[in-house]
């Protein structure tokens, strides 16, 4: 029974995150980029391309749903079927509030917090809150769609940066708005010339996004290397494998002062999970001794995966 509560309030930790994600990415849209005219990358951008040359009649979010339909039915035939479920979770949230959010938010608001600022500071900051989105979504194993899906379908199998990818897919999106009519809210024309500036702060859009993305992604995954000497080392390590889940190793040590031989606990853990873990070791041993050293990488089960290229020809 207290597996299944811990994976329920996994399951709801992990939507709630994904929700919190799309909330912020919606809002950096809707606030910054989408009144300045601002083109992104990805299917959003492509999805704010059709809405600018529509006049607004085709908005945002109904051809962000429909361009995402396809990629999503690959992505759970190739990253499973628990990504999938995050991943139209968000894509329905994302699509909805796309559309409800450019309704609601108050002109006067946008005015003052983003027009007034100008199309620099908006890009800056709708990166900004659009990258966080993205990576809080990404962490839980769903993903904004788009973009992304590929980002991560090859990141599966490849050592690839997710952020570098959208970035050099972003950058034929928003050149190729170049080619498209453009309208502002009003119904007037962009000029082309408007237009070549649009571009350029499209590519600082993306290059603020996938920076953001990049450090929320990789601080998710970062992990520490703990040695713990304690004479209850025995207690500790059952506490860490049957509460924490995590491994332990078990090296024989001696102290030279005392001359007593004693075990020192080696153990790898996110870490997002440090706190927890000290908060359990001084709970059995106030006088426990902790080493903690950050490591560049983690790799086994539990952690990240080695990823090689796939073999040609079979062999």
């Amino acid at each position: 029974m207290s597996t299944l509560k811990k994976t329920a309030l996994t399951h709801v930790k992990e939507y709630a995150i994904v929700t919190f994600g799309i909330l912020l990415y919606v809002l950096g849209w809707s606030i910054f980029l989408v009144p300045n005219n601002l083109v992104g990358g990805g299917v959003t951008g492509i999805s704010a391309i059709i809405q600018y040359a529509t006049h607004g009649v085709i908005k945002i979010g109904y051809s962000y749903f429909v361009l995402n339909a396809g990629l999503i039915i690959a992505a759970l035939f190739v990253l499973g079927w628990g990504f999938g479920g995050k991943t139209v979770y968000a894509i329905v949230l994302a699509s909805i509030g796309l559309n409800v959010f450019q309704s609601v938010i108050s002109p006067d608001f946008i005015q003052a917090i983003a027009l007034d600022n100008g199309k620099l500071m908006s890009t800056i900051m709708g990166g900004i809150m659009v990258g966080i989105g993205i990576g809080l979504t990404i962490t839980v194993g769903g993903s904004t769609g788009g973009t992304d899906i590929i980002a991560l379908m090859v990141n599966k199998y490849r050592n690839v940066s997710p952020g570098r990818m959208i970035l050099w897919m972003d950058v034929v999106v928003i050149l190729s708005s170049m080619l498209v009519p453009s309208y502002t809210a009003s119904g007037a024309p962009v000029p082309f010339v408007d237009k070549i500036t649009t571009v350029v702060y499209g590519f600082i859009l993306i290059i603020v996004n996938s920076t953001v993305l990049d450090l929320v992604v990789s601080g998710s995954r970062q992990s520490v290397q703990l040695f713990i000497l304690s004479k209850k080392y025995n207690v500790i390590a059952d506490a860490i494998t049957t509460e924490l889940h995590r491994g332990v190793t078990v090296l024989e040590g001696k102290g030279w002062y005392t001359r007593e031989e004693t075990g020192v606990l080696m153990v790898l853990t996110r870490k997002a999970d440090l706190n927890i873990m000290l908060r359990y070791i001084k709970a059995i041993d106030p006088q426990a001794f902790l080493s903690v050293s950050s490591v560049t990488g983690v790799y086994g089960k539990g952690f990240d995966k080695i990823k090689s290229a796939a073999k040609k020809g079979g062999k």
